[in-house]
C-alpha cells in the first residue's frame, strides 16, 4: 500500500481529517447528511444521548444514540461541492488508517442517508409529501472528475434523457447512480419514489429566471414530462446525485429522502416548511428505530 501524503489528506494536530474535524471513532456507522447546519441540532434533540459535537466551518457534526443505535447527524452544506469533501473525508474515516495513511486492507461501508428538502416537479407529488430517490441523476459534473461506468440501461436513460431535455454541450455529460435497495426498501409507505435530479446551482440551474436570461428556458418542462419505461423524474436539488455516485464508487450504502417544500409545476411553496421537515425527521427515526 502506498502512503498517501500530507497535501492529499490533511489531518489536524488532534488527529481528526481536516474539514470535518472528525476522527474515525467520532462517527457512526449510520450518518445523516443535511445541508442547513441548524438542521443539525433539529435532529440530534430527539437523541436519547449526545456523546460528539464538533464544528469546523459549516460542517457541524453530533453522534450519539437513539435507544441502543448509534447514529451520527452532520451538515454537509448547500451543493455537489460541499458533498465531494463530505463523502471523500467520510469514507477516509472509515477506510483510511490515519496513522500510516495507508488504504485499510479490509475495507468498510457505513450507511449514508440525506434528510434534506425539495422542490417537485410533478403535480401528484404535492408540496409538504416526502420522495425518496432511486436514482440521482447529476447535471452538475462532479462524478465526471472521477473514473466511473454506467452500466447498459444507465447510458440508455442517459441518451434518453440527453436527447429529451437538451442538455449537453455547454452543460457538460449528465451521469446517474442508484441508491441502496437495502435502505430504498423501508421508505416506501407515505413516500413518492422516482428519479431526483442534482443541480450545481438554485436559480439559473434549477429553471429560475430572475434578472438574469437562461439558456434552456424549457428546462423545467422537460423534466417533468421525461419517461424512460417506468421511470420518471419526480424532483430536484443539488446534493442527492453526488452523494450516490461518491458513495456507490466507494462501496457504501445512500439513500437520499426528501421534504417537498414548492411544486414547480403548480408553482405552489409550503405554508409551513419547518413543520414538513420535523415530520420527515420523525419518520425516519422511527424507520431507523425499528428497521435499519
Amino acid at each position: 500500500m502506498s502512503r498517501i501524503a500530507e497535501s492529499e489528506l490533511i489531518i489536524n494536530p488532534r488527529g481528526a481529517v481536516y474539514h470535518l474535524d472528525l476522527r474515525p471513532e467520532e462517527i457512526a456507522n449510520t450518518v445523516i447528511t443535511v445541508g442547513d447546519p441548524d438542521r443539525v441540532r433539529e435532529i440530534s434533540k430527539h437523541f436519547d444521548s449526545v456523546e460528539v459535537k464538533r464544528q469546523h466551518r459549516e460542517f457541524i457534526t453530533h453522534t450519539g444514540y437513539v435507544g441502543k443505535k448509534r447514529l451520527t447527524v452532520l451538515s454537509s452544506g448547500i451543493g455537489p461541492d460541499n458533498i465531494d469533501i463530505v463523502i471523500n473525508e467520510l469514507d477516509a474515516l472509515v477506510n483510511i488508517d490515519f496513522e500510516s495513511r495507508e488504504i485499510k486492507k479490509k475495507l468498510g461501508s457505513i450507511n449514508i442517508i440525506r434528510i434534506g428538502t425539495s422542490g417537485s416537479l410533478q403535480a401528484d407529488v404535492p408540496v409538504d409529501s416526502f420522495v425518496a430517490s432511486t436514482h440521482g441523476l447529476g447535471v452538475d459534473n462532479l462524478l465526471n472528475f472521477y473514473r466511473h461506468e454506467q452500466n447498459e440501461e444507465e447510458k440508455q436513460l442517459l441518451h434518453s434523457f440527453v436527447t429529451h431535455t437538451q442538455v449537453h454541450g455547454h452543460i457538460g455529460n449528465p451521469y446517474i447512480s442508484s441508491g441502496a435497495a437495502s435502505l430504498l426498501k423501508h421508505f416506501v409507505t407515505d413516500f413518492h419514489q422516482g428519479i431526483t435530479v442534482t443541480c450545481p446551482g438554485f436559480y439559473g440551474p434549477q429553471g429560475r429566471i430572475l434578472r438574469l436570461g437562461i439558456r434552456n428556458p424549457e428546462f423545467v418542462d422537460r423534466l417533468s414530462d421525461f419517461r424512460f419505461g417506468q421511470h420518471r423524474i419526480t424532483n430536484f436539488e443539488m446534493e442527492t446525485s453526488a452523494i450516490y455516485g461518491l458513495g456507490k464508487l466507494l462501496g457504501h450504502h445512500c439513500l437520499a429522502i426528501n421534504a417537498i417544500v414548492a411544486n414547480r409545476v403548480k408553482k405552489e411553496f409550503s405554508k409551513d416548511a419547518k413543520m414538513t421537515i420535523e415530520r420527515l425527521i420523525n419518520k425516519f427515526l422511527t424507520i431507523f428505530s425499528e428497521q435499519i
